[in-house]
């Protein structure tokens, strides 16, 4: 079932008083058809078998990013990202790279992907998120070097998994499309859409209210 790129904002408790979590929720004559196909498109971006993730052994809420390397505010949220995981041992994060930002955008984002084939993406990863500035192919060839990427060997992996980085990158653009992500940072704290960068309180905050709620039907703020 393709879900509506029309979502329905629903205000609730302070924090969503400012409009920054989006249930992902439709006006439908059939609610619970909606509610089962919402929940399957959701758990399916989740187990994109190439997107990077911080995923413990044991975890009861799932968080999805869409992020792009040379959005400011998903190098904001990279951090914040970090540290939730470090915090809370519950939470698994999976990243959705979403490359909207141009050529140097692709570049990272094949690039980072590629680096999982030598057991360096989450360093690689790290790097690219701590550039400053626009990307350009220096820049990120410096964040290999600083990661500990051989760059032969990514050059070899990008060409050998060609098909499975583009189809990836392709995946993540499509997803976007179909649940109605304008913009980076987008994330899925289990059903809650939430975009733009979260200060660490309210991204808490959003954490135990997906887990109050994992159904996605958060009471109305009143």
């Amino acid at each position: 079932m393709r879900i509506r790129k029309q979502v329905i904002r629903i205000i609730m408790s302070g924090l969503l008083a400012s409009g920054v979590i989006v249930p992902v929720a439709a006006q439908e004559k059939d609610e619970e058809a909606f509610v089962k196909a919402r929940n399957v498109m959701i758990a399916e971006l989740a187990q994109d078998p190439t997107a990077r993730r911080i995923e413990p052994e044991i975890y009861d809420l799932t968080l999805v990013v869409f992020t792009d390397y040379q959005c400011p505010f998903c190098r904001q949220m990279h951090p914040r990202l970090t540290a939730l995981a470090q915090e809370d041992r519950r939470v698994r994060i999976v990243f959705k790279d979403w490359a909207i930002f141009g050529q140097p955008s692709v570049e990272a984002a094949r690039r980072a992907l590629a680096a999982k084939y030598q057991g360096k993406d989450k360093a690689f990863d790290d790097a690219l998120m701590q550039i400053q500035g626009k990307l350009s192919s220096e820049k990120i060839r410096v964040a290999a070097e600083r990661a500990g990427v051989d760059w032969q060997r990514l050059e070899n992996d990008m060409k050998a998994h060609r098909k499975e980085i583009d189809t990836a990158l392709a995946r993540s653009d499509s997803q976007a499309g179909m649940l109605g992500i304008r913009g980076t940072p987008a994330m899925f704290i289990g059903p809650y859409l939430v975009s733009g960068a979260l200060p660490p309180d309210q991204l808490r905050q959003a954490v135990a209210i997906a887990r109050q709620y994992p159904d996605g039907n958060a009471p109305q703020a009143r």
